[in-house]
């Protein structure tokens, strides 16, 4: 028995000891063993880049994450011309519109130090990718004049090339 309690487990922590150094162990993130202290100030700064450029990511991404979103509503909506479709249709075209007029606005802060092209043209197509489903329901539900028959109140009347009487009655 005495021999079991001599063995150490290595799920057991001994907090009596004295060393702060135990290689059984990592260190906790962002700890400098050999300085024992944290990182320096460079340190932060690259991670806080790098919380920059994923949030730049995560904003630029999110009309694209919002498709299948729009798609499900939109076929939930159906065809027929009532309030509901309209104005979900509506805010369809209204909502990309807007974000695509203050891009710069919506990239703003995360221009400081970054090149953020990509990111600003991923948001761009996004958007115009959801004004294009927005404009084919407009299509399905018959709302944009696409067919020759739309415009027959632009069409000038037919002229009459002949003309032509009934015959005279010999009787």
């Amino acid at each position: 028995m005495s021999k079991l309690s001599s063995k150490k487990f290595k799920w057991n922590l001994e907090f009596n000891t004295k060393s702060n150094k135990n290689s059984d162990y990592a260190s906790p993130p962002g700890y400098n063993l050999s300085a024992g202290q944290h990182h320096s100030e460079v340190a932060r700064d690259t991670d806080q880049s790098q919380l920059i450029i994923k949030k730049s990511w995560d904003v630029a991404l999110g009309p694209v994450k919002g498709i299948p979103m729009n798609l499900l509503i939109m076929y939930m909506a159906g065809n027929s011309i009532s309030i509901f479709p309209i104005m979900m249709v509506g805010m369809s075209l209204i909502r990309p519109l807007k974000a695509i007029f203050t891009t710069s606005q919506t990239f703003k802060s995360f221009e400081i130090n970054q090149n953020i092209a990509l990111q600003k043209f991923i948001f761009f197509i996004g958007n115009l990718i959801n004004i294009g489903l927005a404009l084919y329901k407009c299509h399905s539900m018959g709302l944009l004049p696409t067919h020759a028959s739309d415009w027959l109140a632009f069409v000038d009347p037919q002229q009459r090339i002949e003309f032509s009487d009934g015959g005279i009655s010999l009787i």
